[in-house]
């Protein structure tokens, strides 16, 4: 069962409270900047040409490889956990295709398949206890090949509500992992009820 935001609170109070920034602050997409002693948008930069992405062209795509952290399957898609493994929110998982696709690629009838595992999974993932919200998001700048991200947030943790989920994710410790290996399995099994099956 996840935790309680009483209990992410209490662990996070325990560690000081205040958590160290993680390295988003350095990506060239993070939108801020201090000056003169204030938060304020960074300036918009100038019309540059896009370059590939991952999986186009020469470059490598990451999700061609071996996939590691995956805790259901069936015969078009796989769900795994974040590439980093455990990270601060409750759960953190990506719905792919084996197959090296892009998402406005996919045909009507992949999806389909794709809007009802995606449902089905988000049904999952908030059923569990302690979870009121399963956010699904789909950013497609890095890679070329489909990938949905979901992301669990704790019931009462009002701080992790909304876009800014992801962050807190890389802010907040990993809670006990005990805790987040029974949790998977549970979404695995629960999935595996509908087709395919579960590897965890």
């Amino acid at each position: 069962m996840p935790e309680s935001a009483e209990e992410v609170y209490a662990r996070v109070s325990a560690a000081g409270g205040r958590l160290s920034t993680p390295p988003i602050t350095e990506w060239p997409t993070f939108p801020w900047e201090v000056e003169d002693g204030a938060l304020v948008a960074k300036r918009l930069a100038s019309p540059e040409a896009e370059q590939p992405r991952e999986g186009e062209g020469d470059r490598p795509c990451p999700v061609c490889k071996p996939p590691t952290g995956v805790i259901w399957e069936d015969e078009t898609w796989r769900v795994k956990t974040h590439p980093r493994g455990q990270s601060g929110l409750p759960l953190v998982l990506l719905l792919e295709a084996h197959e090296h696709i892009d998402y406005h690629e996919l045909d009507d009838d992949q999806a389909a398949d794709l809007g009802r595992i995606s449902v089905r999974l988000a049904r999952i993932v908030e059923s569990l206890p302690e979870i009121v919200r399963c956010h699904v998001h789909r950013f497609g700048d890095g890679c070329s090949h489909v990938h949905v991200w979901f992301t669990a947030r704790t019931a009462g943790l009002l701080s992790t509500r909304g876009s800014y989920a992801m962050e807190w994710d890389e802010i907040i410790p990993p809670g006990p992992e005990d805790v987040w290996k029974a949790d998977l399995a549970a979404v695995a099994r629960k999935l595996a009820t509908h087709r395919g099956r579960a590897l965890v």
